[in-house]
């Protein structure tokens, strides 16, 4: 069962919040970070990518760049760009994007339930990007970029935070891409004790976004635990910073896929080689997203076309019946010869909030063929997380972004 903790919270004060909010430091490349921080001092990706207090030549990796997030956490207490609060809580935080919001609650979860499995996993994790937010919250001894985890809706959950919303919330602005940010603080005893109760009833919950963080952030907790032996379970590096959302909330946007050529194919037997195992239409020259599972929308040379899987090549297993799975296993990989879309070149994926007009883009500037995908659902993941499966690479895409920056997590109480 699920242990879900409040938490004694590092938090911008009320005025500051909007230009603290920060998106997650891995949406940037270096050139963009350093952009995205000019005229910003305040903005918390200053911490989260503090290599863009130097030069471009230093190493983002050397350990003073680390230093410097610790310094300007420092700094920011000191001038009271940021408060702590005196008592654990449980906070509310919800995102609205062109008018549909999403609710969760920001709290700590065990990295002993990481360990476990009670927290579920879709996606591998790469080593070496996990060391640099490994280093990062060490030396911060803070966790700053929360994990994006969902949770199989709970009616109980659902009211109390019914009940929290009708108070006045601590934060309530819009960023500059449109997305409305409110949090509530929860601050009555019984409804804390209630949210942790129900909770340890809830068998699994599961990674959304964030595979990389939640697991960096549950290794340097291992290591607090092997620098502290008589650690007894309740200290804070025990636990790491989390947003839960239900189920019934979240938005998954299709993650589109373009490719580089026909793999050496002539227009002709490239469709005889699609025609074996999809059934194809062709839609005309307007873009098209499709409406239902298994099916796919597929641009080439100007023109849209709707392909329909062949009930032979559709499968009730969890990972193989994705359609992101079916497209690689019976078009990407055997036609256009892409073998591992995590390393291959000549593929490349867009995020569906970019739309299918940056599919027609890119084919008309550095790539062939693009397919538009209808999302992977909620329910898919679960089932794929449940099994104890992988994910194929680029499958989800969710929206909106949490912000890193309004909550923050030490990791010792000093």
């Amino acid at each position: 069962m699920a242990i879900v903790k409040p938490f004694v919270c590092i938090r911008p004060v009320e005025a500051l919040a909007a230009q603290v909010a920060a998106l997650p430091y891995d949406v940037y490349n270096r050139k963009e970070a350093r952009e995205a921080v000019k005229d910003h001092p305040l903005s918390f990706l200053n911490m989260d990518r503090p290599e863009t207090q130097f030069p471009d030549d230093t190493d983002m990796y050397d350990p003073k760049v680390y230093e410097k997030a610790k310094e300007l956490l420092k700094a920011r207490l000191a001038d009271h760009t940021y408060l702590t609060d005196e008592d654990q809580s449980y906070y509310l935080y919800q995102l609205t994007m062109d008018g549909r919001s999403q609710t969760g609650i920001v709290a700590c979860c065990s990295i002993d339930d990481y360990v476990s499995g009670v927290i579920k996993k879709h996606e591998n994790t790469r080593e070496e990007k996990e060391q640099d937010r490994i280093r990062h919250v060490d030396v911060m001894n803070a966790q700053t970029g929360p994990i994006f985890l969902a949770y199989r809706q709970n009616e109980v959950l659902g009211q109390i935070m019914e009940q929290v919303m009708l108070e006045r919330p601590l934060y309530d602005f819009v960023s500059e891409d449109g997305i409305g940010h409110r949090v509530w603080k929860v601050r009555k005893a019984e409804q804390n004790q209630k949210i942790e109760a129900v909770f340890a009833q809830v068998p699994a919950t599961y990674i959304a976004d964030g595979h990389h963080r939640a697991a960096s952030a549950v290794k340097v907790g291992l290591k607090r635990r092997q620098e502290n032996p008589d650690y007894t379970g309740a200290e804070p590096f025990n636990y790491f910073l989390s947003v839960l959302f239900p189920e019934d909330q979240l938005m998954i946007m299709p993650y589109n896929r373009v490719v580089k050529d026909l793999n050496g194919l002539s227009m002709e037997k490239f469709f005889t080689a699609v025609h074996e195992r999809f059934d194809v239409a062709q839609i005309g020259s307007e873009p098209y997203a499709p409406v239902k599972k298994g099916t796919f929308g597929m641009y080439l040379e100007g023109v849209w076309y709707l392909l329909k899987v062949k009930d032979e090549y559709r499968s009730d297993d969890p990972v193989s019946g994705l359609d992101v799975s079916i497209l690689q296993d019976h078009l990407l990989g055997p036609v256009l010869g892409i073998g591992d879309p995590r390393i291959d070149k000549r593929i490349d994926f867009i995020g569906g909030i970019r739309g299918l007009k940056e599919l027609e883009r890119r084919v008309s500037e550095d790539m062939t063929v693009a397919f538009s995908m209808y999302p992977t659902s909620i329910q898919e993941l679960f089932e794929v997380a449940d099994a104890g499966k992988l994910m194929p690479p680029k499958s989800t895409w969710f929206e909106p972004k949490l912000r890193s920056g309004l909550f923050i997590h030490k990791l010792t109480e000093e």
